[in-house]
C-alpha cells in the first residue's frame, strides 16, 4: 500500500473511531441526565462470601439498579478486577508506546460496540461504570471501559494466538443419569491471569422483566459465560475457530444473558440468538429442563446452525458440529490442528466408561488432567479437560434447580451446593451445606506445589529466550523435573540448552518432547523443526 493509501486508511480508521467514542459519550451523557436518583437496597439484594472463598451476589430492580447495586456491593472487588485486566494488557504489549497503541487500537475496534447492545443492557452496564476506578479515567470514561470489558472474552477469543480460551461442556439424561434427567458440566477455560480467576462471584438477579437467573461470573462483568434460570433453562458458551473481524458487534455473553433471562425452552432460546450479530464464533450449548434435553446454537458473525443428537450424550468443545459449519473450512481445521477434538473424544470415553453419572462424577469428569486412556500428559496441557487454568467448573441439573460451583484454585477446590428454588423464593443466598464436594487432594500434593513452580520459571524463561542473556542449563532441568509428562517443558529445556551452545542436550530435549503427547499440530511443527536445527548443529 502506498503512503497516501495508508494515510487515507489512519483517517478512515481516525474518524469511524471519533465517531463511534462520540456516540458513546452520547449514550453516557443521556444516561447521567436521566439516572439521577438515588439507588436503595432492599432485603432481596445481598453480598456475601462462601466458607471456601465465592462471592456471592444477589440483586434485584430494573436495569440501571441492577447494575448499579450490583457495582455499589461488589466496589472494592471490581475495581481490583478492572487493573488486573489493564495491567495484564501492559505486561502483553511491553513497552509504553506498544501499550498506548494497543489501547488506541482497542477504542477503534470497539467503536461500534454501543449500537450491537440493547438499551436494557446499556443501563445496567452505565450502572456498574458508575463504580469503576477513577485511576483508569485516562484510558476511556468509566462507561466506555465497562463496555470493553464486556466485549474482552470476544476479543481474546479473535485473537486466538493469545490462547486465552478453550472450554469443555457436556450434557447427559435418559441412559447416563439414574432418573433419566439431564445433567450438565462444563468447564471454563478463559484464562487472563491467576489473579484474575481469584474472584469469583455467583450472582443471582431478580430483573424487573423476565426470568430470575444465575450467573457465575467476575466482578464487572454482567454478561453471561455460565448460568441457570428459574425455569430450569442453562446456557453455557464454548469459543470456536474465529477470524479476527474489523469492528466489535454483540459479546456472546450478552446474547447468552439475554437467552438466560427471557427463553424458557430451546425454541425460545433460537428464536433470540437468530436476531444477533456477533463478531466471533461460538457455541452455546442450551439444556432445558421443559425439553428434557440440550442443543448447540452454533453462531459466527455470517451465519448461524443448531445442532441436536437423539443420542443421550451431547458434547462440546471447541469445533462446530452442524451441518451449516460441517465444511467450513476454518472449522474443519481447527477440529484436525487443535486440541478440540482431543478433548471431545476424552469426555465420550470418560462417560462410556461410567455406570450412571452424577454430580460426585461429573466433578471427576471436570477435574481429570490426564488423557484419553488416563495416561499422564503433563499438568497443563490443553489436551485435558482440567487445564489447570479454568476460572470456573460448573454442574447444572436443571430439573431441581440446583448447581455445583468450584472454588479457587480452577475447579480443585470444594464444589457449593446452591438451589434456586431457596434462593429465589426464600432469600437466602448461602449454599447448602450437605451438597459441598470436597476439593481435589492434588492440591495438598508436590505435583501441585511444582506446577506453579513451572510456571512461574516457564514466563521467565519466556521473557528471556529472545534475549542475549544465557540461562543456566540447570533452570532447562528444572522444568523437566517440575513437570515431567509435559512435552512443554523439555521444550523449553531445549531451548534453553540451544541456547548456551548445548546443541546435543538440546536434541535431547527435543527428542524427549517429539515422542510426548504435543497439544497441537503447530506445536508438533515447532518441536519438529527444532529438532532439526539441533541435529544439524551437532554435526
Amino acid at each position: 500500500m502506498t503512503k497516501n493509501g495508508l494515510l487515507f486508511l489512519f483517517l478512515l480508521l481516525f474518524f469511524l473511531s471519533c465517531r463511534g467514542l462520540q456516540d458513546m459519550q452520547q449514550a453516557e451523557n443521556q444516561f447521567e441526565n436521566t439516572f439521577t436518583h438515588p439507588v436503595e437496597l432492599s432485603v432481596r439484594d445481598q453480598f456475601s462470601r462462601s466458607k471456601y472463598g465465592n462471592y456471592q451476589l444477589k440483586v434485584s430492580g430494573n436495569p440501571f439498579e441492577i447494575g448499579y447495586k450490583t457495582g455499589f456491593l461488589t466496589d472494592s472487588l471490581f475495581n481490583h478486577q478492572e487493573k488486573i485486566f489493564f495491567d495484564q494488557v501492559k505486561e502483553m504489549t511491553g513497552t509504553p508506546k506498544k501499550q498506548k497503541f494497543l489501547l488506541s487500537f482497542l477504542k477503534w475496534y470497539n467503536r461500534d460496540l454501543i449500537h450491537y447492545i440493547p438499551d436494557y443492557y446499556q443501563k445496567e452496564i452505565y450502572g456498574i461504570s458508575q463504580f469503576n476506578a477513577s485511576a483508569l479515567d485516562s484510558i476511556a470514561t468509566p462507561f466506555q471501559r465497562s463496555l470493553m470489558l464486556h466485549g474482552a472474552h470476544d476479543i481474546g477469543h479473535a485473537m486466538q494466538d493469545l490462547m486465552l480460551v478453550g472450554c469443555s461442556s457436556v450434557a447427559l439424561k435418559d441412559t447416563f443419569t439414574k432418573d433419566g434427567s439431564l445433567w450438565i458440566a462444563r468447564n471454563f477455560d478463559f484464562y487472563i491471569s491467576e489473579a484474575f480467576a481469584e474472584n469469583k462471584i455467583i450472582a443471582f438477579v431478580e430483573p424487573s422483566e423476565g426470568y430470575n437467573y444465575v450467573s457465575i461470573t467476575w466482578p464487572g462483568m454482567l454478561g453471561v459465560v455460565s448460568g441457570m434460570n428459574e425455569k430450569g433453562l442453562t446456557v453455557t458458551i464454548n469459543a470456536g475457530k474465529s477470524s479476527i473481524p474489523l469492528k466489535a458487534k454483540q459479546p456472546i455473553s450478552l446474547v447468552a444473558k439475554e437467552i438466560l433471562q427471557f427463553a424458557s425452552n430451546h425454541e425460545e432460546a433460537i428464536a433470540i440468538a437468530h436476531k444477533k450479530e456477533v463478531f466471533v464464533s461460538e457455541a452455546l450449548l442450551i439444556g432445558s429442563s421443559f425439553d428434557n434435553s440440550a442443543i448447540i446454537i452454533e453462531m459466527s458473525p455470517k451465519k448461524m446452525d443448531v445442532y441436536r443428537t437423539a443420542e443421550d450424550m451431547l458434547v462440546c468443545t471447541n469445533h462446530f458440529q452442524s451441518d451449516t459449519f460441517e465444511n467450513d473450512t476454518k472449522n474443519v481445521k481447527h477440529r484436525a490442528e487443535s486440541h478440540s477434538q482431543y478433548r471431545y473424544e476424552a469426555i465420550e470415553k470418560f462417560v462410556e466408561n461410567q455406570d450412571v453419572v452424577d454430580e460426585q462424577v461429573l466433578v471427576e469428569l471436570l477435574r481429570k488432567t490426564t488423557g484419553i486412556h488416563d495416561e499422564p500428559i503433563g499438568y497443563g496441557n490443553e489436551k485435558s479437560l482440567n487445564q489447570l487454568r479454568a476460572h470456573h467448573g460448573v454442574i447444572f441439573h436443571p430439573q431441581t434447580l440446583r448447581m455445583w460451583v468450584s472454588n479457587a484454585p480452577y475447579q480443585l477446590g470444594a464444589f457449593d451446593m446452591y438451589d434456586l428454588n431457596e434462593v429465589f423464593l426464600k432469600n437466602t443466598i448461602s449454599p447448602i451445606s450437605t451438597g459441598v464436594i470436597r476439593e481435589d487432594t492434588l492440591i495438598k500434593t508436590n505435583e501441585f506445589k511444582n506446577l506453579q513452580r513451572y510456571r512461574s520459571q516457564l514466563k521467565e524463561v519466556i521473557n528471556k529466550i529472545n534475549t542475549k542473556e544465557i540461562i543456566p542449563l540447570s533452570t532447562g532441568q528444572q522444568l523437566v523435573k517440575y513437570n515431567p509428562s509435559f512435552w512443554e517443558a523439555h521444550y523449553w529445556a531445549g531451548r534453553i540448552a540451544y541456547k548456551a551452545g548445548a546443541y546435543e542436550d538440546a536434541y535431547k530435549y527435543f527428542s524427549q518432547a517429539n515422542g510426548l503427547e504435543i497439544t497441537t499440530i503447530n506445536d508438533e511443527k515447532t518441536v519438529k523443526k527444532w529438532l532439526k536445527i539441533s541435529r544439524k548443529r551437532m554435526k
